[in-house]
C-alpha cells in the first residue's frame, strides 16, 4: 500500500531531525521509501502564540504494514526524538502524521484515516503536491485541487535543504 507520511518540527535543529526521522522511519522492514517532498518553512498553525517557524515535508512510502502498526512506528520515532505531547498544537521536536496509508478508512480514538485535517492544511498539501502531483485524499479528493482553495502564504520553499533516501 502508498504511505503518505507528513514531517514536522519547530525545536531544535529542525532539518536535522526531519533527515533523522527519515532514516529511522525506513530502518525496520515493512515500508520502503519512495520520495520525499522538497522542505517547506511553514508558519504554525493553531497552538499557542509565539511559536517558531516549522520545517515540514512529506514523505511518500510503499508499506506492508498495518495502518496501526505504521502509527507505533512513527510515535517510537517522535518519542526517539524527545516529541512531549503537552500541549495541543504545541511546539514539538519532532511530529510524524499518517497522512494516507492505502484507501484505509479508519475513525477511532488511536487513529484517523485519512488524517481528518489534511485536507485543509497548506503545510501537507503543498509538499504532498511536490512529492506525489496525483495524490489524492480518499474521501476529499485531488491534492491539487484541494489546493486551489487554500491560503499557502505561509508556506515558503527551502531550496536549501533536501532530504536524503535513507541509507
Amino acid at each position: 500500500m502508498k504511505a503518505v507520511l507528513a514531517l514536522g518540527s519547530n525545536l531544535g535543529n529542525r532539518f536535522q531531525i526531519l533527515q533523522g526521522a527519515v532514516d529511522a522511519l525506513f530502518d525496520a522492514p515493512g515500508l520502503e521509501f519512495v520520495k520525499a517532498s522538497p522542505v517547506y518553512e511553514t508558519d504554525p498553525v493553531g497552538g499557542p502564540p509565539g511559536q517558531d517557524a516549522y520545517l515540514n515535508a512529506i514523505v511518500i512510502a510503499e508499506t506492508t504494514l498495518p495502518p496501526r502498526t505504521l502509527l507505533e512506528r512513527a510515535q517510537s520515532v517522535e518519542n526517539a526524538f524527545g516529541r512531549v505531547r503537552s500541549e495541543r498544537w504545541g511546539p514539538r521536536t519532532l511530529d510524524v502524521d499518517l497522512i494516507v496509508v492505502g484507501d484505509t478508512v479508519c475513525d477511532d480514538v488511536e487513529l484517523t484515516l485519512p488524517h481528518p485535517l489534511a485536507h485543509e492544511r497548506a503545510f501537507v498539501l503543498v509538499p504532498w503536491s511536490q512529492a506525489d502531483p496525483e495524490g489524492a485524499v480518499p474521501g476529499r479528493g485531488r491534492v491539487a485541487d484541494l489546493l486551489e482553495g487554500l491560503d499557502t502564504q505561509g508556506v515558503r520553499l527551502r531550496a536549501d535543504l533536501n532530504l536524503q533516501r535513507p541509507d
